[in-house]
């Protein structure tokens, strides 16, 4: 995604998508940030300015599941401009600047969010077959324990100078948690509470304000159980300790209220600790394949880091 052969191909099919839609590019295109697992193209037009986001091969599914969320909850997903679902590429109007970056997130303003993402899970509770066929990962709690096994025997078989390589005495601490994550997964799939989708990364600066509230960027996006979503939030507010925990907790809980009692609700929140470890080990390993040196050295680490976290949660 940093040659200046796949910058050609982009900027051809950019053009092309445009010149059909009677717009022009007016200017330079830039290309604010190289990732690992994605970039994204600033393009101006005569009409405003249109973002481009191409995604690694293991991500490439957002554009598509980003055109099926939004013709399922138009109120909560813009609909793409236009994707390449063979390439995973994605053209999308410009919506401003996202909650985060608009000014420093407020308590209310993370209720909002968390709100709105437990109103699209329940929207979309029904809706599996419409979001897997279009590419969005199946990571529920059955497959949970499978994909545990494949992420430990695979950082076990890295080379020592790999940031996730797993030394043997991780490995083996690991696997005397594999039970306690079997549980935890059965836990959740025995209860009333959905899967559905999880948005994978749920912050402000993923929320665009501009026109209403509307979620985006769904590269680490999976359909998985619905609690999972309020890990990222979390990490978020603990590790910043400027806001309180609780009232964010609450305004995503009250959603759930007609399923599950507030003791069964903590429950399940404290077994989904462990398989959003897991989930979340997940989507980071298929975010840096392919990375270079420097890149590993800087995220390289994070596919491991979030696996350990099983053993966090444990303590």
């Amino acid at each position: 995604m940093s040659s200046q052969e796949w910058r050609q191909r982009a900027e051809q099919w950019i053009g092309d998508v445009l010149h059909v839609r009677g717009r022009t590019v007016t200017g330079p295109i830039e290309q604010p940030r190289i990732r690992p697992w994605s970039t994204q193209l600033m393009v101006p037009t005569e009409q405003g300015t249109v973002w481009f986001k191409a995604n690694c091969p293991g991500n490439a599914f957002e554009a598509a599941v980003q055109r099926v969320l939004s013709e399922l909850v138009p109120g909560d997903v813009a609909e793409p401009l236009a994707i390449d679902e063979d390439s995973g590429w994605m053209l999308t109007e410009d919506r401003g600047t996202s909650l985060g970056d608009k000014h420093e997130p407020s308590l209310q303003d993370w209720q909002e969010v968390v709100s709105q993402t437990a109103r699209v899970q329940r929207s979309l509770a029904d809706k599996k077959d419409l979001l897997i066929a279009a590419g969005l990962p199946d990571y529920g709690p059955a497959s949970v324990v499978e994909r545990f096994d494949r992420l430990v025997e695979r950082f076990a078989s890295l080379p020592a100078s790999h940031p996730s390589h797993l030394p043997a005495n991780l490995v083996s601490r690991l696997e005397a948690a594999r039970s306690q994550v079997g549980e935890a997964a059965d836990q959740l799939a025995a209860s009333p509470i959905p899967l559905t989708f999880q948005h994978g990364d749920v912050h402000p600066w993923n929320v665009f304000v501009e026109g209403g509230m509307s979620l985006f960027d769904f590269g680490d996006a999976m359909w998985a159980f619905a609690f999972e979503a309020m890990s990222v939030p979390y990490g978020w507010i603990a590790a910043e300790k400027r806001l309180p925990w609780e009232p964010v907790r609450d305004a995503y809980r009250e959603h759930w209220t007609d399923l599950v009692s507030i003791r069964e609700y903590d429950a399940l929140w404290n077994a989904c600790g462990l398989t959003h470890a897991v989930n979340r080990s997940a989507t980071w390993w298929r975010g840096v394949q392919g990375a270079s040196e420097a890149e590993l050295e800087e995220w390289g680490h994070a596919p491991r880091f979030h696996l350990l976290n099983v053993l966090e949660e444990l303590r």
